[in-house]
């Protein structure tokens, strides 16, 4: 079947739609998981259950020390250009290595405290020291993924991505079946094993032709660029998901641990919706401003694609808003303490997704001090505004201060990205 022809003729576009076909049968196989989860282990569970994936993103940040949006950036630059890449490759090897050894190491010397903090129980130890075996797979499907991303095969990550998700979510089905919570704990904790072997059998023999295995060697070629992109990771990924810890802990400690839970559900919502725009960001967005160098392209290139994706987002949040008493009723029952959460939380997402569009372009371009001061006022401020209206709202307080955050976040963004500009034309 093919596609139409004003979809053929906008790669934005093709990129959505075949993502939409992914992402839809996710939709479909998530909310049967949450409904599983939530009617299983209840709101304590799913807020538990926030913490390990939480864990889990910072993983993917520290395995490689954050290298994933330059093996993005430099794939897209030099695809052509074998002894470049294999300069690039050499370097993220060593980074790698580094990320990885470190990652484990604090995982295996620190599981006691870790499962006490998150869990308030030594009974999760297990848990980190599991991690800490599968943190070399977590760093070499990073990688790969930033390849598949960098040359925008979108194709191929759209067929890893549904296989990846099937086989992750049979495996959490029976985790939950045989060991309820714990056994879910340890499927998240090896969904990137499975991930990897799925890329390695769709992927392996075009890699090969990016990946100069042969001509790599240990060294530091592009150590400076890389340490970019390894500070922007820890700020974006490390320091995001250990604020929603923080904030997780913050609901538990000020309200209860069934709201920490409704929170996490929601979240839950939010970053399944958020995953038709990662891939887009990735495999589109990032190689398309690494190559763009003036204003005027730049501007046209944001103009598309808000043009293209912001009515088709926008449509499915007011769909998502308008079923909210519905998809509590059928995938969160009892969590009816989440309703006041669906509006702050879409709006908020809508004005982050318009945001993250043009912030990429810190990523793009290697902007280190305004992708790292930008994130650190977003992080601030929704924690700040997360202490302060939580004490006023309640739980409500905290997807208020999401929305409140990201409306600074996007004006400031936008007043950076200009100054970037108009210092560009001044150097002419």
């Amino acid at each position: 079947m093919k596609l139409p022809e004003f979809i053929r003729n906008n790669i934005v576009l093709k990129i959505t739609s075949l993502n939409a076909v992914v992402i839809s049968i996710r939709l479909v196989i998530s909310a049967y998981i949450q409904w599983l989860l939530a009617t299983t282990l209840g709101a304590a569970g799913i807020a538990n259950i926030g913490a390990i994936r939480n864990v889990m993103s910072m993983l993917t940040s520290t395995s490689t020390l954050g290298t994933f949006n330059g093996v993005v950036k430099y794939v897209a630059e030099f695809k052509k250009d074998q002894p470049e890449l294999s300069k690039v490759f050499s370097t993220i090897t060593v980074f790698t290595i580094i990320g990885s050894l470190c990652s484990s190491a604090v995982l295996i010397f620190g599981a006691s405290y870790l499962s006490e903090y998150l869990f308030n129980s030594e009974n999760y130890i297990f848990i980190f020291q599991i991690l800490a075996v599968i943190v070399p797979f977590i760093a070499v499907n990073r990688v790969i993924g930033g390849v598949v991303n960098g040359i925008s095969d979108y194709k191929r990550y759209a067929k890893i991505e549904l296989i990846s998700y099937l086989l992750a979510a049979l495996v959490l089905v029976l985790g939950l079946y045989y060991s309820e919570l714990k056994g879910v704990l340890i499927a998240i904790a090896i969904a990137p094993i499975i991930q990897l072997v799925v890329l390695v059998i769709v992927f392996g023999k075009t890699l090969k032709k990016y990946v100069p295995f042969n001509a790599l060697r240990l060294n530091f070629n592009y150590k400076n660029e890389l340490l970019a992109f390894t500070l922007m990771s820890f700020i974006s990924t490390f320091l995001l998901n250990y604020v929603e810890l923080d904030i997780r802990t913050l609901i538990t400690d000020e309200v209860n641990i069934n709201e920490a839970g409704y929170w996490t559900a929601i979240t839950f919502i939010s970053k399944n919706y958020m995953v038709f725009a990662t891939g887009l960001f990735t495999l589109y967005v990032l190689p398309k401003f690494a190559s763009i160098h003036s204003k005027q392209e730049f501007k046209n290139e944001v103009v598309n694609i808000y043009k293209t994706i912001l009515p088709i987002f926008a449509l499915g949040m007011i769909l998502v808003y308008l079923l909210r008493n519905y998809i509590i009723k059928f995938i969160y029952p009892e969590f009816t303490g989440m309703e006041p959460l669906f509006k702050w939380q879409l709006l908020g997402d809508f004005i982050r997704l318009g945001a993250l569009v043009l912030s990429h372009q810190f990523l793009a371009k290697r902007l280190v001090k305004s992708f790292i001061i930008t994130e650190v006022i977003s992080l601030v401020l929704f924690f700040v505004l997360s202490k302060v209206f939580i004490q006023h709202y309640g739980t409500e307080g905290i997807v208020i201060a999401h929305f409140v955050r990201y409306i600074i976040y996007f004006i400031i963004v936008v007043f950076v990205i200009r100054g970037y500009y108009n210092i560009e034309r001044s150097k002419k």
